[in-house]
């Protein structure tokens, strides 16, 4: 178990993702080199949030 470095909640980084799960670890690996370290949830907010309003990834 790890802990979310974001909401600090323990998770198990191998729990299956959704889609969005899968776009919040390509950010992490890609963007912010936290990959990792976010719980599943987290993953999936950050994915939203860049899909609203990351306007300068989604070239």
């Amino acid at each position: 178990m790890k802990t979310c470095s974001i909401c600090k909640i323990e998770f198990d980084e191998n729990e299956p993702d959704s889609l969005y799960g899968e776009a919040g670890q390509w950010l992490a690996e890609e963007f912010w080199k936290d990959a990792g370290e976010l719980c599943r949830t987290c993953r999936e907010n950050r994915a939203r949030l860049v899909m609203m309003y990351g306007h300068e990834m989604n070239t």
